[in-house]
């Protein structure tokens, strides 16, 4: 058993270690005035992708503009990781013109990945531009 309460961040989860009871868990650790439910451990997803997208709606799911922020945030990583070695090259008169070339090539590809994220309508999606990050 699980005890999960929302936060402004997403779902915390509480595992009790079997010295208290779960209620007596939830009285002694969820925040005062928070709302809690004890769930079966299979209730928890397996996928943790999109774990601070975690919501408790009749169960918990993952809220999808949380989780294209998620997905946007993790795209602005990669396209930044990318454009440093160019950042350089950028001010070496030699190089500046192939790299700039570069740098164009990674704005659309990264923009147009920026275009699939907002029109994402499942967790899927996301999580295979996800994939494609990592």
């Amino acid at each position: 058993m699980k005890i999960i309460y929302q936060t402004e961040i997403g779902i915390a989860i509480i595992t009790p270690t079997g010295e208290l009871s779960v209620e007596e868990v939830a009285i002694k650790d969820v925040p005062t005035g928070v709302g809690y439910k004890i769930i079966n451990d299979d209730e928890i997803p397996s996928d943790r992708t999109f774990r601070n997208a975690w919501k408790d709606d009749d169960g918990i799911k993952v809220d999808m503009p949380k989780a294209k922020t998620i997905t946007h945030e993790a795209r602005r990583v990669a396209r930044s990781a990318e454009f440093a070695p160019l950042d350089i090259k950028s001010t070496i008169p030699s190089e500046a013109v192939a790299a700039e070339a570069a740098r164009q090539a990674i704005r659309i590809k990264y923009a147009d990945m920026q275009n699939t994220i907002n029109a994402a309508t499942d967790t899927t999606e996301l999580k295979a531009i996800m994939e494609q990050l990592a």
